[in-house]
């Protein structure tokens, strides 16, 4: 759709006056679940857009099923969408849900047994069922409405079907805009900005679509204001520079862009695929390929073909799929060609939880493999910094020829938020690939007495032609099992991240310098941590973070910032033994990964917690887990 038609369309008569003031917030979670294919997932994504244009700060959490087409009303085929918007920035999925809209109980039921709703919370109902032609659905209906309402529960019933089919033959293919008109009349989002969001999603569909669409969207507003006393409006402030609104993983295939890299290989795998797809899209137009590959492992081996040959290439996968690629990631190490690996992190072993969220990587990324063989690992934190990571870890790779594996995870990659439009910068590149001759003394692994590293020959460089092998290697690339040349070898490639750890900084302390608890947590749980810390501050109790981007190596400080700390404890979305089960005992607990790390590396008694239930950590969770460790509870 062109501009003038977007425009049209916001101009349009706008709804009739509200019946009564809409109750101001500071903030609000909503959740949207239906069955798979209903389009819960496109209303919540839509609905958060549309609060982000409007100046709210917004998160989105995206509620996916683990079966691809699970049975429809069923608790575990709940497919839908969270948003939590408020006036300021937002930079996590919040606690329970305030407003919940059900498009049959069943999804609804999935959502309260994992404690996702608010007690005492707004819930939004799809009334069909209630005289449904199979007396057993009625039945169950009805069993659930009457439940919800006695434990508290604000239950409104909302013929959403009947309406639709006033509009359209189907309302499978319009509910879910039915509803986004619905939602935006509650929270008082601007009709216009719902309009151009509708025309913005079938912009590339028939007129007839488009008009069909907005007239679901107005219809759910009008029966909004008309039939439900709930009206609320979350103040905004609109941003004072341009800002763009992504999900991580789409932040990420923006990163590889912006890079430089020219070559993506993967297979595709739940939840990375939509990183390789958004680039399959737009790659080709600025002179780069995506290869999509026969299996995991040839993915990698052509990614570190790719770079060999000259520049640096990037694989991206999850964690079945790191574990194919250790063995050539191997080979990569030792014969010390510059890759960047993408890992979208999902709850494991085996296919474990494919859709979820889980931090269960750390180990695997930092060990993974046999023998020796040093990797830099980094964590963005926020969408935003899934952009920005991919530009330092290309440039890490190239600087000191190394594998820089980068740990996202299933809540970054789906989450929503806004956040300054980069501007490019010339030095996120590559320079371009040397072709000069070689000294002909020079010899293709020369490494530095003080980094460990050597001069990369690129192929077809004269005097450069030299033996590439996966075998303990000479200076001169020859294969060599002497003790000394071995040794060599592994202490130079291991010199390169000390070399590096001496150019990080430590990252910003939350709260204050000293205290009573110090939270160390890392990647996409940065948010949750920090709220809670803000949570613990204002009860009283002197509690900070420490949140890091870099776990190999790690950045200088960090013991003496534990010092100043009476308690230390990793936060973490992965699992660690509870102590309170029978058979745990401090000699025999398994800890989270970070905090086994720490725990070794500073010889210091750090306590963790967290969760590996699939769920992103919500702050709340994390203050009681502080205050039973203090003894507050």
């Amino acid at each position: 759709m062109d501009n003038k038609a977007e425009q049209a369309v916001i101009e349009r008569q706008p709804s009739k006056p509200r019946p009564k003031p809409a109750v101001v917030l500071s903030e609000h979670i909503v959740e949207i679940v239906s069955d798979s294919g209903e389009g819960a997932q496109r209303c919540g994504q839509s609905f958060g857009a549309i609060a982000a244009r409007s100046g709210n700060g917004i998160w989105t959490v995206e509620i996916i099923p683990a079966e691809i087409q699970p049975p429809h009303r069923s608790v575990a085929g709940a497919s839908g969408n969270r948003v939590r918007f408020a006036s300021g920035p937002v930079t996590n999925g919040g606690n329970e849900a305030d407003l919940v809209v059900a498009f049959n109980e069943q999804v609804l039921l999935s959502r309260l047994h994992a404690d996702e709703i608010k007690p005492g919370g707004i819930i939004l109902m799809e009334s069909k069922w209630r005289n449904d032609r199979n007396a057993g659905i009625a039945a169950s209906y009805a069993q659930v409405v009457e439940e919800i309402r006695t434990r508290g529960f604000r239950v409104y019933e909302v013929p959403m079907e009947v309406e639709c089919l006033k509009l359209v033959p189907d309302p499978r293919k319009g509910k879910n805009m039915f509803v986004l008109g619905m939602l935006c009349g509650i929270y008082s989002l601007d009709e216009g900005l719902a309009r151009a969001q509708v025309a913005r999603i079938f912009g590339k569909k028939d007129q007839k679509i488009i008009d069909a669409n907005i007239e679901l969207l107005d219809a759910g507003r009008s029966w909004a204001e008309t039939n439900l006393d709930l009206r609320f409006t979350v103040p905004a402030k609109r941003a004072t520079e341009a800002q763009v609104v992504m999900n991580g993983n789409t932040a990420l295939a923006l990163g590889v862009v912006a890079s430089g890299m020219e070559v993506c290989a993967m297979y595709p795998i739940t939840p990375a695929t939509s990183t390789s797809h958004y680039l399959s899209n737009i790659f080709e137009k600025v002179g780069c390929v995506v290869h999509q590959a026969e299996d995991e492992i040839a993915a990698c081996a052509f990614a570190i073909g790719a770079s060999y040959a000259g520049k640096c290439a990037v694989t991206i996968t999850s964690g079945p799929g790191l574990s194919l690629k250790q063995e050539a990631l191997g080979l990569a190490v030792m014969a010390e060609i510059p890759l960047v690996v993408i890992d979208v992190q999902r709850g494991g072993p085996s296919t474990g939880l494919p859709t979820k969220v889980e931090q269960g990587d750390l180990m695997a990324a930092i060990f993974g493999g046999h023998g020796d063989a040093p990797k830099v690992v980094m964590a963005p934190s926020t969408i935003e910094d899934c952009f920005y990571s991919v530009i330092t870890a290309r440039k890490i790779a190239e600087t000191f020829n190394m594998v820089v594996m980068l740990l996202s995870d299933a809540s970054l990659a789906t989450a929503q938020q806004p956040f300054p439009r980069p501007s490019f910068r010339e030095d996120w590149l590559a320079p371009p690939v040397n072709q000069s001759p070689v000294p002909e003394d020079a010899k293709p692994y020369d490494w530095d007495p003080r980094t460990g590293i050597a001069t990369r020959f690129i192929p077809g460089q004269p005097n450069g032609m030299h033996c590439l092998t996966g075998l303990a290697h000479d200076r001169d690339s020859h294969v060599a099992y002497d003790p000394e040349i071995n040794e060599e070898g592994l202490l130079n490639r291991s010199r390169k991240l000390a070399a590096l750890q001496t150019t990080l900084r430590l990252p910003p302390l939350c709260g204050g310098d000293s205290g009573e608890m110090l939270l160390i947590g890392w990647g996409s749980t940065l948010g949750a941590i920090e709220e809670a810390v803000g949570i613990l501050r204002a009860q009283g109790i002197a509690a900070s973070s420490l949140h890091l981007k870099f776990l190999q190596p790690m950045a200088s400080g960090i013991g003496e910032v534990m010092k100043r700390f009476t308690h230390v404890m990793s936060i973490e979305n992965n699992w660690n033994d509870p102590l309170s089960d029978p058979l745990i005992t401090p000699e025999n607990r398994r800890y989270s990964s970070l905090a086994l790390l720490l725990r070794s590396r500073y010889l210091v008694d750090i306590d963790c917690w967290g969760n590996a239930r699939g769920q992103p950590l919500k702050p709340t969770a994390i203050v009681a887990a502080v205050r039973s460790k203090l003894g507050k509870e």
